[in-house]
């Protein structure tokens, strides 16, 4: 990997507040480095999370916590425009619950108290191509699903011998095979939402009866702390009944499956909402760092676009924990030194 321009092209997208080019990079740095040799760049190699863990190691070394926490959320970044191949493809968009078309990431970010670390990713693609009998629609599919790459990405942190204690995913991730490996390969915990309509048996006994009833039909007292037997799981889990009153003062409920026992109602809950770092993780891939703005048309080098737009965002991090301003912030005073450099140029033409 070329380390000169990769921090190049990850400053480039930083700055950037229009479409990012291989020509606008060459033009910025006055044409030191042609746009040949940036394209040469994005297609010479795939970058993985292999490279990502050797650029991030570092300052994960110093940030790391015996409890710290891994946060599991794929996003889509939408193209309804852009030609179909398998990394532009139809994906399920569960927050807006349709399908839509775009690139689909797989993030793995390591969560601290204050700081926020990509650590592992996946781009997903699906090279598949099928007719479903039913709609007799062209569809396509991936060779791996995106709960093995999650299984594939904690082997990753393994060896890269990461100190964590728990995963925290939403309920899209809260597959029992993810909860056995967690908790019985791995011997970590997790914290994952469950959808209301998984079934639980409330005693060993009732387990072994097979008498198993819906999460969403349970009896709860004051107590929003239940130990349960989540059907398909070995082991006993503490769901969590946690009550959230939305902008429109309507209220919502929100179940936890939580492997470690020993925790309380405010342990839970408290861990579990540092799952919204990843959020605001990709809020900053989409605002700060380009990442719908590949200057290339095929898989190979928009996924390294995608890697260098991951990149960037966790240089952004590094500038937050040294000046202790947040990712738009830091953009914001890019900005206005950009247009303030702008309008000193143009009061030099005026004079000229």
């Amino acid at each position: 990997m070329n380390k000169q321009l990769m921090e190049l092209y990850s400053d480039y997208l930083i700055s950037s507040f229009n479409e990012v080019t291989a020509t606008g990079l060459s033009s910025a740095l006055k044409g030191n480095i042609s746009h040949d040799k940036v394209t040469r760049f994005l297609s010479e190699s795939d970058f993985d999370s292999k490279q990502l863990w050797q650029l991030v190691k570092p300052v994960i070394r110093r940030e790391e916590e015996e409890d710290g926490v891994l946060i599991f959320d794929d996003t889509i970044e939408e193209k309804p425009h852009t030609k179909e191949s398998e990394l532009i493809c139809w994906h399920h968009d569960h927050s807006k619950n349709r399908s839509v078309k775009g690139i689909n990431i797989l993030n793995c970010v390591y969560g601290t108290n204050q700081n926020t670390i990509p650590v592992a990713f996946e781009v997903i693609k699906k090279p598949i191509e099928f007719c479903e009998i039913k709609t007799k629609k062209k569809k396509r599919r991936g060779m791996i699903t995106k709960n093995e790459l999650l299984r594939k990405q904690l082997i990753i942190c393994q060896k890269n011998e990461l100190k964590y204690k728990y995963v925290l995913t939403d309920s899209w991730f809260a597959a029992k095979e993810n909860m056995d490996f967690i908790r019985i390969t791995l011997g970590k915990h997790f914290i994952m939402a469950l959808k209301s309509n998984r079934t639980v048996a409330i005693s060993e006994q009732k387990k072994k009866q097979g008498h198993f009833i819906r999460i969403d039909e349970l009896e709860w007292s004051e107590k929003n702390l239940k130990l349960v037997w989540l059907k398909g799981v070995e082991f006993p889990i503490l769901l969590h009944r946690q009550i959230f009153t939305n902008k429109d003062d309507s209220t919502g409920i929100l179940y936890l499956a939580c492997s470690n026992l020993d925790c309380n109602e405010t342990e839970i809950e408290t861990i579990y909402q540092k799952r919204w770092k990843v959020e605001v993780f990709h809020k900053t891939l989409k605002s700060n760092t380009g990442l719908a703005n590949s200057p290339t048309k095929c898989v190979r080098t928009q996924c390294n676009h995608i890697f260098m737009s991951i990149y960037a965002a966790f240089q952004l991090e590094c500038l937050k924990i040294k000046h202790k301003m947040n990712h738009f912030a830091l953009r914001s005073r890019i900005y206005i030194k950009a247009l303030q450099e702008a309008m000193n140029e143009l009061q030099l033409l005026k004079v000229a």
